[in-house]
């Protein structure tokens, strides 16, 4: 389904047009309908926090729009040495805190060693590298240096995790950092946060160190943003219809068509933004061990189906494990395996070893090919669908559904053959570090593929020093993971917002899935 989408060349000329009438500034409304837990970038990963903290802190490198080149953020340039393993960033002047601070190196170093704390309550720290020290020569320099080559850590360094802290604050403020405060560099700041109700944030007066690259480097062109949580998708999607709140990228699938015919809302999506729908496949199960039954049970299942049916055509059905668009995607890929084509599970099955009883399903030695579906309540939908797609093929499914506390609990007991998960990634070499290592047995790589080849090439591309090094490791390791059939892709996602006729279209974000940005391109009109 074709959206009436508003491009960003448009959104520019809109501005352009409206540029007397946004004059009149004031607060922006952004519905969602779920909160985060804190707005502290070291202890969540949550995608609601990292919306919020990527408007009250800034990175010192963000990414460009198609997230393919690393461009300047508080650091205005940055130096790398031959052997990849010391960074030298140089920081702009004239940053300050929201409480008018100024911001120095020793805010980056203090930042950093809070959140590479041994043994602390801190998220993702994989992404910073195995690092050997993170120092401050002057107040305007810091030297990162690694002990190991990372490729692809400036391309991390854009996400939240990453947005520099005020680390006095923190400290003193302990547990109670990103819930009752927030100092940070960014465009807004952090005003105060009702949980489960509302975050408040105002502009940042005299903010002018945004990325050109991005748009607007500031200030704000509104005054306040206020991101109010509504709960229940209909009533947010009756909310923004009511002109109750003003945007929102929270929005069911169903109300995207609706939205689409009415001339007073405008859907955008960014240039770029990544993540994919897949089913992994455990590959110490008994029948999935083999390959033939793996891709059998990748030909049964209709990812157009699912996308048109239950997503209602707002997302894309996809045939590989990762966007195309994404930087170290190697065209050369066969994905083949991945397309739906009952016939061909027929066949596989039949090499195998496997033949149709009288009730249509298929066995082996007397045993039934009956498999295990653990998903997620919130998409019983989609696991419906697949067990029907894969009941039409002969092969029995058992589903089995748990809300988001207790499902990583049922993975834990390793009793699946498929599990249902999606996630966001910036480019190749992100989605492969995420899920495929051996080192990432049993959690998140749940597929159990411990494989010597796949570390090989994993390491071969991280430790790589130049740009052609990695892409062709990120490239080759792509093409052995998919000849192996270790998940069935169904969808490649990308925020929708939809904004009301108080908003000037936009180019929305794509780093993190944060899709409203650092709210520097938020106008009304």
């Amino acid at each position: 389904m074709a959206f009436r989408l508003a491009g960003f060349a448009s959104a520019a000329a809109i501005a352009c047009a409206s540029a007397a009438a946004a004059q009149d500034t004031g607060t922006v409304t952004i519905g969602r309908t779920s909160d985060a837990d804190r707005y502290d970038p070291q202890r969540s990963s949550a995608l609601a926090a990292a919306e919020v903290l990527y408007m009250i802190g800034d990175t010192l490198v963000t990414l460009s729009s198609d997230l393919k080149t690393v461009e300047p953020a508080l650091a205005e340039s940055w130096d790398i040495s031959e052997d990849g393993l010391t960074y030298t960033f140089h920081l702009k002047e004239g940053v300050t805190f929201c409480d008018g601070k100024a911001f120095t190196a020793q805010d980056v170093v203090g930042s950093m060693e809070r959140w590479l704390t041994p043994d602390g309550p801190y998220v993702s720290t994989w992404k910073a590298g195995t690092v050997d020290s993170i120092t401050a020569p002057d107040d305007m320099t810091v030297v990162y240096k690694l002990k190991a080559p990372s490729s692809g850590l400036l391309y991390q360094m854009a996400q939240f995790n990453f947005i520099i802290i005020d680390p006095e604050q923190a400290e003193s403020l302990g547990d109670d950092f990103g819930v009752t405060a927030f100092n940070g560099t960014g465009p807004f700041c952090f005003e105060s946060w009702t949980p489960n109700d509302s975050v408040v944030l105002s502009a940042h007066e005299g903010y002018s160190w945004g990325s050109p690259a991005l748009g607007n480097t500031g200030p704000a062109k509104v005054d306040r943003v206020v991101w109010k949580i509504v709960p229940e998708e209909a009533t947010l999607a009756a909310s923004l219809q009511a002109g109750e709140i003003d945007a929102s990228y929270s929005l069911p699938a169903w109300s995207i068509a609706q939205f689409d015919a009415d001339p007073s809302v405008t859907l955008l999506q960014p240039e770029a933004a990544f993540r994919t729908h897949y089913l992994g496949m455990k590959v110490t199960r008994d029948f999935m061990q083999d390959i033939r039954v793996r891709e059998a049970v990748s030909h049964a299942i209709d990812q157009s189906a699912i996308a048109e049916a239950i997503f209602f055509g707002t997302v894309e059905p996809t045939e590989s494990y990762y966007a195309k668009e994404a930087l170290d995607y190697d065209p050369s890929i066969d994905t083949a395996p991945f397309a739906y084509d009952p016939a061909k599970t027929e066949t596989l099955l039949t090499e195998a070893g496997f033949t149709k009883g009288d009730d249509g399903f298929w066995q082996k030695d007397g045993t039934p090919l009956t498999l295990t579906y653990y998903g997620f309540n919130t998409s019983r939908e989609q696991a419906e669908t697949v067990q029907g797609d894969l009941r039409k093929a002969g092969i029995e499914l058992n589903v089995e559904l748990y809300d988001s506390t207790a499902i990583w609990a049922k993975l834990r007991e390793q009793t699946y053959d498929l599990y249902q998960m999606d996630y966001p990634y910036l480019n190749a070499g992100d989605a492969l570090n995420l899920y495929f290592s051996s080192a990432s047995v049993p959690s998140p790589n749940r597929m159990m593929w411990e494989d010597e080849e796949t570390d090989r090439l994993l390491e071969a591309g991280n430790s790589a020093v130049n740009a052609e090094a990695r892409a062709e490791a990120f490239m080759a390791l792509g093409k052995h993971l998919h000849e192996a059939i270790l998940w069935k892709p169904l969808l490649l996602e990308k925020p929708t917002i939809a904004i009301g006729p108080r908003l000037v279209p936009f180019e929305p974000a794509g780093i993190s899935g944060a899709a409203f940005g650092t709210g520097l391109n938020l106008e009304l009109q």
